[in-house]
């Protein structure tokens, strides 16, 4: 398997994790209009953001940010060291880097290996607006207001895990870029941090590539922060759990993800997970993914929707194809499968069909 496919579903309970612009005095929620109606949702770059400030907390060094061009109006940048070698996050998370026209400097760029699509609310949702005073210890009140909502967020996420730790090196024809290191930056500060770096081909691209205990480090931090998630706006009057409610994971030979359809919601019991479309989606893409499936599921959340979905999947989740855990459970023992080299075959491409192993 090369690809860790899967969906999350946050659980909000009056809360506003995510806001856009506020209107004078009001701070907005932010939403999309869904067939006229409102859904919420957080922004993939706040999710990713927060996962980012997680893994800080575990004790990963994050890629030092630098604000350059002017304070306001045009040409503001902010840019990591755009260092993969040496920083996880700008490993897992990509970046872009442009050069200033001005010194002739080259823009360097990755790819995330971590792409996340935006957590939306599963169904249409209308937020409350909150209507608050600050009067203590002045004359006159000051007033403001903002939105909460109570909702769950849905998104897909693809995990490339060959591509961590991995970065292909541009040909004269620009060919490569979007893992750009230039080969000498790449060796060099492997060699300093002791990583003993290796050149490869990767992809039909020569590329550098970290050695595997790291690159197994690396891959494991991803569900370790999503395993002590947190984060988000208004924590003081809208404080709530950021660990996943649910979330499944599938193991895919290819960059797809089969899990669109899986989590929808019910009229009258909210969201639920398609058990029926779980199974034909692995029966149409058999021989593509790897069992078992895993599915992390909160003890109380949502218990009618995981009824009926036990019940729909009862064979596969006899056979073994399909295990259920609390998210957490699930999250840390992928971490340590991860790190202990259980899961190593993840790490590289599949052969081609036809190719002999």
């Amino acid at each position: 398997m090369a690809y860790l496919a899967g969906t999350m579903v946050l659980s909000v309970q009056a809360g506003a994790p995510n806001n856009g612009r506020g209107e004078e005095t009001m701070s907005r929620v932010k939403y999309a209009r869904i067939r006229g109606r409102k859904h919420p949702y957080v922004s993939a770059q706040a999710a990713r953001r927060w996962i980012r400030e997680t893994m800080v907390e575990r004790g990963s060094v994050p890629s030092p940010v630098t604000r350059v061009g002017k304070a306001q109006g045009k040409a503001q940048k902010a840019n990591t060291q755009a260092d993969p070698v040496r920083y996880a996050d700008d490993d897992l998370f990509g970046y872009m880097r442009a050069g200033a026209k001005k010194d002739d400097e080259a823009t360097t760029l990755r790819d995330s290996p971590f792409m996340l699509g935006t957590l939306m609310s599963v169904e249409p949702v209308h937020p409350t607006e909150d209507f608050g005073v600050m009067s203590r210890g002045v004359t006159e009140p000051v007033l403001h207001g903002h939105e909460f909502y109570t909702a769950d967020l849905a998104a897909p996420f693809l995990i490339d895990l060959p591509r961590i730790g991995t970065f292909t090196l541009p040909g004269a024809d620009g060919v490569g870029r979007p893992n750009y290191l230039t080969q000498e930056q790449a060796l060099q500060v492997a060699e300093a941090a002791a990583l003993g770096a290796t050149t490869e081909v990767f992809r039909d691209q020569p590329a550098v590539r970290l050695p595997l205990e790291e690159r197994r480090r690396r891959a494991a931090l991803l569900p370790d922060a999503l395993a002590h998630l947190s984060g988000g706006a208004k924590q003081a009057l809208h404080y709530g759990d950021r660990v996943p409610a649910l979330m499944v994971l599938v193991p895919f030979k290819g960059g797809v993800n089969p899990l669109g359809n899986v989590i929808d919601s019910d009229p009258d019991t909210g969201v639920r997970v398609r058990g029926d479309v779980l199974s034909k989606e692995l029966e149409a893409w058999a021989g593509e993914w790897e069992a078992p499936v895993r599915i992390g599921w909160r003890p109380g959340f949502r218990d009618q929707a995981r009824e009926d979905f036990e019940k729909q999947c009862a064979r596969e989740l006899a056979e073994g194809l399909i295990v259920i855990d609390h998210p957490r459970t699930v999250l840390l023992q992928l971490a340590a499968d991860l790190r202990e080299g259980k899961l190593d075959d993840w790490f590289d491409d599949p052969a081609p069909q036809g190719t002999p192993s």
